[in-house]
Protein backbone atom coordinates (compact mmCIF):
# COMPACT_ATOMS: atom_id res chain seq x y z
CA UNK A 1 0.00 0.00 0.00
CA UNK A 2 1.31 3.72 -0.62
CA UNK A 3 2.58 5.51 1.99
CA UNK A 4 0.02 8.85 2.30
CA UNK A 5 2.37 9.96 5.34
CA UNK A 6 5.18 10.93 2.68
CA UNK A 7 5.49 14.78 2.20
CA UNK A 8 4.74 15.69 -1.24
CA UNK A 9 4.72 18.36 -3.49
CA UNK A 10 3.43 20.04 -6.72
CA UNK A 11 4.59 20.36 -10.26
CA UNK A 12 3.69 24.19 -9.20
CA UNK A 13 5.47 24.46 -6.69
CA UNK A 14 8.54 22.98 -7.64
CA UNK A 15 8.60 25.53 -10.39
CA UNK A 16 8.50 28.10 -7.94
CA UNK A 17 11.36 26.51 -6.19
CA UNK A 18 13.34 26.25 -9.09
CA UNK A 19 12.73 29.70 -9.95
CA UNK A 20 13.41 30.97 -6.63
CA UNK A 21 17.16 28.77 -6.80
CA UNK A 22 17.86 31.31 -9.86
CA UNK A 23 17.24 34.65 -7.76
CA UNK A 24 13.86 35.13 -9.32
CA UNK A 25 11.77 37.75 -6.97
CA UNK A 26 8.97 38.36 -9.24
CA UNK A 27 7.43 37.02 -12.46
CA UNK A 28 5.05 38.98 -15.45
CA UNK A 29 1.95 37.14 -15.98
CA UNK A 30 -1.78 36.92 -16.93
CA UNK A 31 -3.92 34.69 -15.50
CA UNK A 32 -5.41 31.52 -16.99
CA UNK A 33 -6.18 28.27 -15.54
CA UNK A 34 -3.68 26.35 -16.95
CA UNK A 35 -0.92 27.97 -14.54
CA UNK A 36 -2.92 29.25 -11.50
CA UNK A 37 -0.39 26.68 -9.57
CA UNK A 38 2.73 28.03 -10.34
CA UNK A 39 1.15 31.59 -8.25
CA UNK A 40 -0.08 29.30 -5.45
CA UNK A 41 4.08 28.29 -4.97
CA UNK A 42 5.43 31.48 -6.12
CA UNK A 43 3.06 32.84 -2.56
CA UNK A 44 4.91 30.26 -0.60
CA UNK A 45 8.17 31.34 -1.60
CA UNK A 46 7.77 35.15 -1.61
CA UNK A 47 8.23 35.49 -5.55
CA UNK A 48 5.62 38.13 -6.54
CA UNK A 49 3.18 38.03 -9.22
CA UNK A 50 2.72 40.95 -11.03
CA UNK A 51 -0.06 40.41 -13.28
CA UNK A 52 -1.03 42.83 -16.47
CA UNK A 53 -3.20 43.38 -19.14
CA UNK A 54 -1.67 41.93 -22.24
CA UNK A 55 0.73 38.66 -22.58
CA UNK A 56 3.24 40.95 -24.76
CA UNK A 57 3.85 43.35 -21.82
CA UNK A 58 4.38 40.35 -19.52
CA UNK A 59 6.87 38.82 -21.98
CA UNK A 60 8.53 42.35 -22.59
CA UNK A 61 8.76 43.20 -18.85
CA UNK A 62 10.93 39.90 -18.08
CA UNK A 63 12.80 41.05 -21.14
CA UNK A 64 13.42 44.07 -19.44
CA UNK A 65 13.91 43.15 -16.31
CA UNK A 66 16.57 40.89 -17.33
CA UNK A 67 18.28 44.06 -18.79
CA UNK A 68 18.38 46.17 -15.62
CA UNK A 69 19.55 43.24 -13.28
CA UNK A 70 21.52 40.98 -14.82
CA UNK A 71 19.03 38.59 -13.89
CA UNK A 72 17.19 36.11 -16.10
CA UNK A 73 13.26 37.43 -16.38
CA UNK A 74 10.71 35.31 -16.33
CA UNK A 75 6.91 35.31 -17.46
CA UNK A 76 4.46 32.86 -17.32
CA UNK A 77 0.88 32.65 -19.59
CA UNK A 78 -1.56 30.48 -19.95
CA UNK A 79 -2.21 27.94 -22.98
CA UNK A 80 -2.61 28.76 -26.49
CA UNK A 81 -3.71 32.30 -27.29
CA UNK A 82 -1.82 33.92 -23.84
CA UNK A 83 1.41 31.94 -25.39
CA UNK A 84 1.07 32.97 -28.87
CA UNK A 85 -0.12 36.67 -27.09
CA UNK A 86 3.68 36.51 -25.64
CA UNK A 87 5.47 35.41 -28.89
CA UNK A 88 6.58 38.96 -30.34
CA UNK A 89 8.33 39.67 -26.62
CA UNK A 90 10.49 36.27 -26.52
CA UNK A 91 11.17 37.20 -30.12
CA UNK A 92 12.52 40.97 -28.86
CA UNK A 93 14.38 39.26 -26.18
CA UNK A 94 16.15 36.88 -28.82
CA UNK A 95 17.57 39.66 -30.91
CA UNK A 96 18.43 41.70 -28.10
CA UNK A 97 20.42 38.93 -26.29
CA UNK A 98 17.97 38.92 -23.17
CA UNK A 99 17.99 35.88 -20.77
CA UNK A 100 14.39 35.12 -19.96
CA UNK A 101 12.13 32.58 -19.61
CA UNK A 102 8.96 32.30 -20.57
CA UNK A 103 6.24 29.68 -19.14
CA UNK A 104 3.30 28.56 -21.12
CA UNK A 105 0.47 26.43 -19.71
CA UNK A 106 -0.98 23.26 -21.78
CA UNK A 107 -3.57 21.24 -22.06
CA UNK A 108 -3.31 18.01 -20.14
CA UNK A 109 -0.98 14.72 -21.48
CA UNK A 110 -3.71 12.66 -21.16
CA UNK A 111 -5.86 15.25 -23.72
CA UNK A 112 -2.81 15.04 -26.16
CA UNK A 113 -3.78 15.94 -29.56
CA UNK A 114 -7.04 15.30 -28.87
CA UNK A 115 -7.94 18.79 -29.02
CA UNK A 116 -8.35 20.14 -25.64
CA UNK A 117 -8.90 23.96 -24.51
CA UNK A 118 -5.67 26.07 -25.63
CA UNK A 119 -4.29 23.49 -27.12
CA UNK A 120 -1.22 24.36 -29.84
CA UNK A 121 1.92 22.93 -30.59
CA UNK A 122 3.67 25.61 -28.46
CA UNK A 123 7.57 24.03 -28.48
CA UNK A 124 7.68 24.07 -32.42
CA UNK A 125 6.56 27.74 -32.54
CA UNK A 126 8.72 28.71 -30.04
CA UNK A 127 12.08 26.81 -30.88
CA UNK A 128 12.92 29.13 -34.17
CA UNK A 129 13.18 32.16 -31.41
CA UNK A 130 14.44 30.61 -28.42
CA UNK A 131 17.56 29.31 -27.29
CA UNK A 132 15.47 26.22 -25.54
CA UNK A 133 12.06 25.26 -25.73
CA UNK A 134 10.68 22.09 -24.06
CA UNK A 135 7.50 20.32 -22.80
CA UNK A 136 8.27 18.69 -18.81
CA UNK A 137 7.17 15.50 -19.55
CA UNK A 138 6.89 14.61 -15.58
CA UNK A 139 6.32 16.13 -12.28
CA UNK A 140 9.12 15.16 -10.95
CA UNK A 141 11.47 16.57 -13.87
CA UNK A 142 9.62 20.13 -13.26
CA UNK A 143 12.15 21.88 -11.29
CA UNK A 144 14.95 20.32 -13.07
CA UNK A 145 14.04 21.19 -16.46
CA UNK A 146 13.32 24.73 -15.12
CA UNK A 147 17.07 24.81 -14.35
CA UNK A 148 18.05 23.54 -17.19
CA UNK A 149 16.37 26.40 -19.31
CA UNK A 150 17.79 29.10 -17.56
CA UNK A 151 21.47 27.51 -18.13
CA UNK A 152 20.64 27.30 -21.74
CA UNK A 153 19.59 31.25 -21.31
CA UNK A 154 23.54 31.75 -20.78
CA UNK A 155 24.88 29.39 -23.75
CA UNK A 156 26.62 32.03 -25.97
CA UNK A 157 25.34 34.90 -25.98
CA UNK A 158 22.30 35.10 -23.79
CA UNK A 159 18.97 34.55 -24.63
CA UNK A 160 15.29 33.61 -23.82
CA UNK A 161 13.79 29.92 -23.39
CA UNK A 162 10.80 28.77 -23.05
CA UNK A 163 9.08 25.88 -21.26
CA UNK A 164 5.86 24.67 -21.94
CA UNK A 165 3.91 22.67 -18.79
CA UNK A 166 0.60 20.78 -19.00
CA UNK A 167 -1.65 21.46 -16.78
CA UNK A 168 -1.77 17.80 -15.50
CA UNK A 169 1.41 17.73 -14.94
CA UNK A 170 1.72 21.13 -13.27
CA UNK A 171 -1.19 19.67 -10.73
CA UNK A 172 0.03 16.85 -9.80
CA UNK A 173 2.09 16.33 -6.40
CA UNK A 174 5.11 13.78 -6.28
CA UNK A 175 6.92 12.80 -3.65
CA UNK A 176 9.23 15.17 -2.66
CA UNK A 177 12.59 12.26 -2.50
CA UNK A 178 11.24 11.70 -5.94
CA UNK A 179 11.60 15.37 -7.25
CA UNK A 180 14.92 17.15 -8.29
CA UNK A 181 15.39 20.49 -7.25
CA UNK A 182 18.73 22.35 -8.17
CA UNK A 183 20.42 24.00 -5.35
CA UNK A 184 21.34 27.60 -5.98
CA UNK A 185 24.61 28.14 -7.82
CA UNK A 186 24.95 24.62 -8.32
CA UNK A 187 23.76 23.77 -11.59
CA UNK A 188 25.65 26.53 -13.77
CA UNK A 189 29.16 27.00 -14.55
CA UNK A 190 31.01 30.34 -15.27
CA UNK A 191 30.14 31.51 -18.69
CA UNK A 192 33.29 34.16 -18.71
CA UNK A 193 35.74 33.71 -20.70
CA UNK A 194 38.97 36.38 -21.25
CA UNK A 195 39.28 34.92 -24.68
CA UNK A 196 42.37 33.44 -26.84
CA UNK A 197 45.64 34.85 -24.73
CA UNK A 198 47.39 35.15 -28.39
CA UNK A 199 44.64 37.05 -29.89
CA UNK A 200 44.32 39.38 -26.87
CA UNK A 201 48.16 40.17 -27.11
CA UNK A 202 47.68 40.55 -30.89
CA UNK A 203 44.98 43.44 -30.15
CA UNK A 204 46.81 44.96 -27.56
CA UNK A 205 49.82 45.56 -30.39
CA UNK A 206 47.68 46.40 -32.92
CA UNK A 207 45.98 49.52 -30.80
CA UNK A 208 49.45 50.42 -29.05
CA UNK A 209 50.57 50.50 -32.88
CA UNK A 210 47.25 52.58 -34.07
CA UNK A 211 47.40 55.66 -34.92
CA UNK A 212 43.59 56.22 -35.69
CA UNK A 213 42.02 53.58 -33.73
CA UNK A 214 37.81 53.72 -32.92
CA UNK A 215 35.91 51.16 -30.72
CA UNK A 216 32.07 50.56 -30.78
CA UNK A 217 31.10 49.71 -27.05
CA UNK A 218 27.85 47.65 -27.84
CA UNK A 219 25.01 46.26 -26.01
CA UNK A 220 27.63 43.15 -24.21
CA UNK A 221 29.51 45.43 -22.24
CA UNK A 222 26.65 45.93 -20.35
CA UNK A 223 25.20 42.78 -20.41
CA UNK A 224 29.08 41.35 -19.20
CA UNK A 225 29.20 44.32 -16.56
CA UNK A 226 32.37 45.58 -18.78
CA UNK A 227 31.96 48.91 -17.90
CA UNK A 228 34.88 49.77 -16.07
CA UNK A 229 37.31 47.63 -17.78
CA UNK A 230 36.18 49.24 -20.82
CA UNK A 231 36.29 53.06 -19.42
CA UNK A 232 39.84 51.89 -18.32
CA UNK A 233 40.38 50.66 -22.32
CA UNK A 234 39.83 53.58 -23.86
CA UNK A 235 41.50 56.34 -21.30
CA UNK A 236 44.69 54.00 -20.64
CA UNK A 237 45.41 53.89 -24.89
CA UNK A 238 43.96 57.33 -25.75
CA UNK A 239 41.05 55.66 -27.72
CA UNK A 240 37.91 57.44 -29.20
CA UNK A 241 34.25 55.83 -28.47
CA UNK A 242 31.34 55.06 -29.32
CA UNK A 243 28.50 53.32 -27.90
CA UNK A 244 25.30 51.63 -29.07
CA UNK A 245 22.16 49.95 -27.58
CA UNK A 246 22.81 48.92 -23.77
CA UNK A 247 26.25 50.27 -24.45
CA UNK A 248 25.16 53.86 -24.18
CA UNK A 249 26.10 55.61 -21.11
CA UNK A 250 29.30 53.49 -20.71
CA UNK A 251 31.02 56.71 -20.99
CA UNK A 252 29.34 59.95 -19.49
CA UNK A 253 28.40 63.19 -21.78
CA UNK A 254 31.27 65.71 -21.72
CA UNK A 255 34.01 62.44 -21.57
CA UNK A 256 36.99 63.35 -23.35
CA UNK A 257 36.73 59.87 -25.21
CA UNK A 258 33.20 60.03 -25.48
CA UNK A 259 31.79 60.13 -29.32
CA UNK A 260 28.55 60.23 -30.52
CA UNK A 261 27.96 62.33 -33.66
CA UNK A 262 31.02 61.36 -35.79
CA UNK A 263 30.95 57.57 -35.47
CA UNK A 264 30.51 57.62 -40.03
CA UNK A 265 33.59 60.07 -39.79
CA UNK A 266 35.78 57.95 -37.85
CA UNK A 267 34.37 54.44 -39.42
CA UNK A 268 35.48 55.69 -42.69
CA UNK A 269 39.16 57.05 -41.80
CA UNK A 270 40.45 55.26 -38.92
CA UNK A 271 43.26 52.46 -39.55
CA UNK A 272 41.47 50.51 -36.43
CA UNK A 273 38.38 49.34 -35.63
CA UNK A 274 37.19 47.71 -32.47
CA UNK A 275 33.29 45.96 -32.53
CA UNK A 276 32.61 45.49 -28.99
CA UNK A 277 29.22 43.04 -28.48
CA UNK A 278 27.63 44.50 -31.62
CA UNK A 279 26.70 42.03 -34.94
CA UNK A 280 27.25 43.76 -38.43
CA UNK A 281 23.84 43.54 -38.90
CA UNK A 282 21.87 46.59 -40.42
CA UNK A 283 22.68 49.13 -38.06
CA UNK A 284 26.15 48.79 -38.87
CA UNK A 285 25.43 48.87 -42.85
CA UNK A 286 26.12 44.82 -42.59
CA UNK A 287 29.99 45.70 -41.75
CA UNK A 288 30.12 47.96 -45.23
CA UNK A 289 30.15 51.32 -43.29
CA UNK A 290 33.39 50.51 -42.11
CA UNK A 291 36.74 51.57 -43.99
CA UNK A 292 37.70 48.72 -46.48
CA UNK A 293 41.43 49.73 -45.27
CA UNK A 294 40.85 49.85 -41.40
CA UNK A 295 42.07 46.26 -39.38
CA UNK A 296 38.86 45.32 -38.04
CA UNK A 297 38.61 43.43 -34.70
CA UNK A 298 35.27 41.67 -33.48
CA UNK A 299 34.86 40.84 -29.80
CA UNK A 300 31.55 39.29 -29.21
CA UNK A 301 29.97 36.86 -26.53
CA UNK A 302 28.97 34.21 -29.18
CA UNK A 303 31.36 32.65 -32.08
CA UNK A 304 28.62 32.33 -34.66
CA UNK A 305 28.71 36.78 -34.95
CA UNK A 306 32.37 36.81 -35.02
CA UNK A 307 33.10 37.44 -39.01
CA UNK A 308 29.63 37.13 -39.93
CA UNK A 309 28.69 39.52 -42.88
CA UNK A 310 31.83 41.28 -43.50
CA UNK A 311 35.72 40.06 -42.99
CA UNK A 312 37.67 40.76 -39.94
CA UNK A 313 41.16 40.80 -39.41
CA UNK A 314 41.37 39.51 -35.86
CA UNK A 315 38.01 37.74 -33.89
CA UNK A 316 37.66 37.62 -30.27
CA UNK A 317 35.16 35.01 -28.32
CA UNK A 318 34.43 35.88 -24.84
CA UNK A 319 33.07 38.27 -22.15
CA UNK A 320 33.63 41.85 -22.83
CA UNK A 321 34.89 43.05 -20.12
CA UNK A 322 37.15 40.51 -18.94
CA UNK A 323 38.50 40.70 -22.82
CA UNK A 324 39.11 44.86 -22.81
CA UNK A 325 40.63 43.75 -19.10
CA UNK A 326 42.84 41.38 -20.78
CA UNK A 327 43.70 44.05 -23.57
CA UNK A 328 44.58 46.57 -20.99
CA UNK A 329 46.64 44.76 -18.95
CA UNK A 330 48.98 43.08 -21.88
CA UNK A 331 49.38 46.98 -23.35
CA UNK A 332 50.56 47.67 -20.01
CA UNK A 333 53.83 49.16 -20.23
CA UNK A 334 53.69 50.07 -24.01
CA UNK A 335 51.11 52.69 -24.17
CA UNK A 336 53.01 55.50 -23.85
CA UNK A 337 54.24 55.17 -27.23
CA UNK A 338 51.01 54.88 -28.84
CA UNK A 339 48.13 57.10 -26.47
CA UNK A 340 50.12 60.43 -26.53
CA UNK A 341 50.30 60.86 -30.32
CA UNK A 342 46.68 59.97 -30.69
CA UNK A 343 46.11 64.03 -29.80
CA UNK A 344 45.47 65.35 -33.12
CA UNK A 345 42.96 62.47 -34.24
CA UNK A 346 40.82 62.93 -30.86
CA UNK A 347 41.00 66.62 -32.18
CA UNK A 348 39.87 65.90 -35.65
CA UNK A 349 36.82 63.91 -34.57
CA UNK A 350 35.41 66.48 -31.58
CA UNK A 351 35.99 69.05 -35.06
CA UNK A 352 33.34 66.55 -36.55
CA UNK A 353 31.24 66.37 -33.65
CA UNK A 354 31.32 70.03 -33.66
CA UNK A 355 30.40 70.72 -37.06
CA UNK A 356 27.41 67.76 -36.96
CA UNK A 357 26.24 69.53 -33.76
CA UNK A 358 26.00 72.57 -35.45
CA UNK A 359 24.10 71.53 -38.57
CA UNK A 360 21.01 70.38 -36.07
CA UNK A 361 21.03 73.29 -33.91
CA UNK A 362 18.75 75.64 -35.40
CA UNK A 363 16.18 72.56 -35.17
CA UNK A 364 17.58 71.90 -31.51
CA UNK A 365 16.28 75.21 -30.30
CA UNK A 366 13.64 75.47 -32.83
CA UNK A 367 10.58 78.03 -30.89
CA UNK A 368 8.52 76.26 -34.05
CA UNK A 369 4.93 75.07 -33.74
CA UNK A 370 4.39 72.45 -34.09
CA UNK A 371 7.32 71.33 -32.55
CA UNK A 372 10.43 70.14 -34.20
CA UNK A 373 10.66 67.29 -33.11
CA UNK A 374 14.52 67.77 -32.32
CA UNK A 375 13.90 70.34 -29.78
CA UNK A 376 10.99 67.44 -28.23
CA UNK A 377 14.44 65.49 -27.37
CA UNK A 378 16.90 67.97 -26.52
CA UNK A 379 14.34 69.09 -23.61
CA UNK A 380 14.28 65.37 -22.56
CA UNK A 381 17.86 65.13 -22.79
CA UNK A 382 18.67 68.29 -20.56
CA UNK A 383 15.94 67.00 -18.27
CA UNK A 384 18.03 64.14 -17.45
CA UNK A 385 20.10 63.55 -14.39
CA UNK A 386 22.22 60.62 -13.38
CA UNK A 387 19.59 58.41 -12.03
CA UNK A 388 17.40 58.78 -15.19
CA UNK A 389 16.77 55.63 -16.77
CA UNK A 390 16.04 56.16 -20.20
CA UNK A 391 13.29 54.05 -22.45
CA UNK A 392 12.65 54.97 -26.89
CA UNK A 393 9.74 53.29 -27.88
CA UNK A 394 8.77 54.24 -31.46
CA UNK A 395 10.28 54.69 -35.14
CA UNK A 396 10.77 57.76 -36.40
CA UNK A 397 10.59 60.43 -32.44
CA UNK A 398 12.84 57.50 -31.05
CA UNK A 399 15.11 57.57 -34.22
CA UNK A 400 15.77 61.61 -33.78
CA UNK A 401 16.15 60.92 -29.85
CA UNK A 402 18.92 58.61 -30.74
CA UNK A 403 21.41 61.12 -32.18
CA UNK A 404 20.55 63.59 -28.91
CA UNK A 405 19.92 62.18 -26.27
CA UNK A 406 22.75 60.60 -23.63
CA UNK A 407 22.26 58.76 -20.65
CA UNK A 408 24.52 59.97 -17.68
CA UNK A 409 25.12 56.16 -16.36
CA UNK A 410 25.64 53.17 -17.48
CA UNK A 411 22.52 50.76 -17.65
CA UNK A 412 20.48 53.81 -18.39
CA UNK A 413 19.22 53.72 -21.81
CA UNK A 414 16.88 50.80 -23.12
CA UNK A 415 15.41 50.65 -26.75
CA UNK A 416 14.12 47.17 -28.28
CA UNK A 417 17.15 46.38 -30.24
CA UNK A 418 17.55 44.85 -33.43
CA UNK A 419 13.79 43.69 -34.08
CA UNK A 420 12.26 47.26 -33.98
CA UNK A 421 9.37 46.24 -31.51
CA UNK A 422 7.01 48.96 -30.80
CA UNK A 423 5.17 48.78 -27.33
CA UNK A 424 8.04 47.84 -25.54
CA UNK A 425 7.56 51.34 -23.72
CA UNK A 426 4.90 50.01 -20.86
CA UNK A 427 6.53 46.81 -20.48
CA UNK A 428 9.95 47.97 -19.70
CA UNK A 429 8.86 51.04 -17.36
CA UNK A 430 7.26 48.46 -15.18
CA UNK A 431 10.12 46.39 -15.42
CA UNK A 432 12.85 49.43 -14.65
CA UNK A 433 10.77 51.08 -12.00
CA UNK A 434 10.19 47.80 -9.94
CA UNK A 435 13.72 46.48 -10.30
CA UNK A 436 14.95 50.01 -9.48
CA UNK A 437 12.33 52.06 -7.32
CA UNK A 438 15.27 54.59 -6.34
CA UNK A 439 15.65 55.29 -9.95
CA UNK A 440 13.75 57.68 -12.40
CA UNK A 441 12.44 56.66 -15.47
CA UNK A 442 11.76 58.78 -18.53
CA UNK A 443 10.27 57.00 -21.67
CA UNK A 444 9.46 58.81 -24.74
CA UNK A 445 6.88 57.06 -26.87
CA UNK A 446 5.64 57.62 -30.35
CA UNK A 447 2.11 57.72 -30.64
CA UNK A 448 1.39 54.73 -32.93
CA UNK A 449 4.11 52.74 -29.96
CA UNK A 450 2.52 53.54 -26.88
CA UNK A 451 -1.15 52.40 -28.71
CA UNK A 452 0.40 48.62 -28.82
CA UNK A 453 0.17 47.98 -25.18
CA UNK A 454 -0.86 51.09 -24.03
CA UNK A 455 -3.10 49.84 -21.87
CA UNK A 456 -0.88 48.72 -19.00
CA UNK A 457 -0.39 52.15 -18.20
CA UNK A 458 -3.16 51.42 -15.54
CA UNK A 459 -0.76 48.29 -14.23
CA UNK A 460 1.75 51.36 -13.37
CA UNK A 461 -1.23 53.51 -11.61
CA UNK A 462 -2.29 50.03 -9.95
CA UNK A 463 1.53 49.22 -8.66
CA UNK A 464 2.26 52.75 -7.79
CA UNK A 465 4.73 52.97 -10.07
CA UNK A 466 5.74 56.86 -10.92
CA UNK A 467 7.73 57.65 -14.32
CA UNK A 468 7.88 60.59 -16.81
CA UNK A 469 5.92 59.56 -20.15
CA UNK A 470 6.36 61.94 -23.25
CA UNK A 471 4.44 60.78 -26.60
CA UNK A 472 5.67 62.97 -28.90
CA UNK A 473 2.33 63.16 -31.13
CA UNK A 474 2.12 63.59 -34.76
CA UNK A 475 -0.65 61.32 -35.56
CA UNK A 476 1.22 59.70 -38.05
CA UNK A 477 3.57 56.19 -38.47
CA UNK A 478 5.90 58.43 -39.55
CA UNK A 479 9.00 56.73 -40.41
CA UNK A 480 6.42 54.12 -42.49
CA UNK A 481 5.07 57.35 -44.31
CA UNK A 482 8.57 58.90 -45.28
CA UNK A 483 9.25 55.54 -47.54
CA UNK A 484 5.66 55.70 -48.66
CA UNK A 485 6.19 59.05 -49.95
CA UNK A 486 9.90 58.00 -51.48
CA UNK A 487 8.47 55.54 -53.15
CA UNK A 488 5.40 56.25 -54.24
CA UNK A 489 4.61 60.11 -54.33
CA UNK A 490 3.08 62.24 -52.07
CA UNK A 491 -0.16 61.85 -53.51
CA UNK A 492 -0.21 58.40 -51.43
CA UNK A 493 2.26 59.11 -48.55
CA UNK A 494 -1.13 58.61 -46.36
CA UNK A 495 -2.13 54.93 -46.85
CA UNK A 496 -2.29 52.94 -43.62
CA UNK A 497 -0.22 55.07 -41.93
CA UNK A 498 -2.82 58.08 -40.26
CA UNK A 499 -3.66 57.85 -36.63
CA UNK A 500 -6.55 59.73 -34.81
CA UNK A 501 -5.45 63.35 -32.73
CA UNK A 502 -5.26 60.98 -29.81
CA UNK A 503 -5.23 63.12 -26.39
CA UNK A 504 -2.76 61.00 -24.47
CA UNK A 505 -2.57 63.40 -21.16
CA UNK A 506 -6.68 62.63 -20.60
CA UNK A 507 -5.76 59.22 -21.05
CA UNK A 508 -3.50 59.08 -18.89
CA UNK A 509 -5.59 61.48 -16.29
CA UNK A 510 -8.52 58.84 -16.95
CA UNK A 511 -6.54 56.39 -15.70
CA UNK A 512 -5.53 57.69 -12.32
CA UNK A 513 -1.88 59.03 -14.09
CA UNK A 514 -0.91 62.94 -14.34
CA UNK A 515 -1.49 63.73 -18.14
CA UNK A 516 -0.43 67.64 -19.52
CA UNK A 517 -0.89 68.52 -23.56
CA UNK A 518 2.17 70.95 -25.08
CA UNK A 519 2.03 72.53 -28.33
CA UNK A 520 4.46 75.51 -27.31
CA UNK A 521 8.04 73.97 -27.20
CA UNK A 522 8.75 76.69 -24.25
CA UNK A 523 6.50 74.57 -21.77
CA UNK A 524 7.85 71.13 -22.55
CA UNK A 525 10.57 71.69 -20.14
CA UNK A 526 8.31 72.64 -17.11
CA UNK A 527 5.71 70.35 -18.40
CA UNK A 528 7.86 67.35 -17.64
CA UNK A 529 9.33 68.87 -14.07
CA UNK A 530 5.41 69.41 -13.26
CA UNK A 531 4.95 65.45 -14.05
CA UNK A 532 8.31 64.60 -11.72
CA UNK A 533 6.62 66.40 -9.30
CA UNK A 534 3.45 64.70 -9.66
CA UNK A 535 4.85 61.61 -8.11
CA UNK A 536 2.36 59.25 -10.32
CA UNK A 537 2.68 57.72 -13.90
CA UNK A 538 1.95 60.41 -16.15
CA UNK A 539 2.07 61.19 -20.48
CA UNK A 540 3.10 64.61 -21.17
CA UNK A 541 1.18 65.20 -24.54
CA UNK A 542 3.82 66.64 -27.13
CA UNK A 543 2.36 67.70 -30.62
CA UNK A 544 4.99 67.68 -32.72
CA UNK A 545 6.01 68.69 -36.73
CA UNK A 546 4.47 65.82 -38.75
CA UNK A 547 6.30 66.85 -41.66
CA UNK A 548 9.45 66.38 -39.95
CA UNK A 549 11.84 63.06 -40.70
CA UNK A 550 14.45 62.14 -38.57
CA UNK A 551 18.16 61.90 -40.64
CA UNK A 552 18.34 57.83 -39.48
CA UNK A 553 14.57 57.31 -41.44
CA UNK A 554 15.75 59.06 -44.49
CA UNK A 555 18.77 57.23 -44.81
CA UNK A 556 16.91 53.64 -44.36
CA UNK A 557 18.20 51.57 -47.23
CA UNK A 558 14.49 50.20 -47.90
CA UNK A 559 13.31 53.20 -49.00
CA UNK A 560 15.88 53.61 -51.55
Amino acid sequence: MPDDTQDVISGGHLVAKALKAEGVDRIYTLCGGHIIDIYDGCVDEGIEVVDVRHEQVAAHAADGYARITGKPGCAVVTAGPGTTDAVTGVANAFRAESPMLLIGGQGALTQHKMGSLQDLPHVDMMTPITKFAAAVPDTARAADMVSMAFRECYHGAPGPSFLEIPRDVLDAKVPVSKARVPKEGAYRASTRSAGDPEAIEKLADLLVHAEKPAILLGSQVWTTRGTEAAIELVRTLNIPAYMNGAGRGTLPPGDPHHFQLSRRYAFSNADVIVIVGTPFDFRMGYGKRLSPDATVVQIDLDYRTVGKNRDIDLGIVGDAGLVLKSVTEAASGRVNGGASKRKEWLDELRAAEQTALEKRLPSLKSDASPIHPYRLVSEINDFLTEDSIYIGDGGDIVTFSGQVVQPKSPGHWMDPGPLGTLGVGVPFVLAAKQARPDKEVVALFGDGAFSLTGWDFETLVRYDLPFVGIVGNNSSMNQIRYGQAQKYGLERERVGNTLGDVHYDKFAQMLGGYGEEVRDPADIGPALRRARESGKPSLINVWVDPDAYAPGTMNQTMYK
